[in-house]
């Protein structure tokens, strides 16, 4: 697949289930669901205990995931990256989440996500 000859369109198709099961898996705290999507790199960095710890912190101090407005979708010849604005329930603040996309062996992986 080449990310270049997609639409932003064609690729928010593949890319916001992805993120909604990465917003919704770390709601639930649930780890198992959370990397289905991820490369093995990422699966090794994102542990059950880290991803946990995680979980519990952001959700003490900002709540659960809210609204999620895109940015944009970035496009390389080998991977595309997309932001949006993301809310928390406790928070009026902004907040920017990241999801780094790339096809490996006919599949899509997450090979970075982040929401900062």
């Amino acid at each position: 697949m080449n990310w270049l000859t997609m639409t932003d369109e064609e690729i928010m198709r593949i890319a916001s289930p992805i993120m909604d099961n990465l917003m919704q898996a770390s709601t639930d705290k649930d780890h198992q669901k959370h990397i289905k999507d991820f490369s093995e790199n990422m699966k090794k960095i994102v542990t059950k205990e880290n991803f946990l710890m995680q979980c519990e912190e952001y959700q003490l101090q900002l709540g659960l995931f809210t609204k999620r407005e895109l940015v944009g979708v970035f496009k390389k010849q080998k991977d595309v990256r997309i932001f949006w604005k993301q809310w928390y329930s406790k928070s009026s603040d902004e907040y920017l989440a990241f999801l780094h996309l790339i096809k490996r062996d006919d599949k899509i992986e997450v090979i970075n996500a982040s929401v900062s």
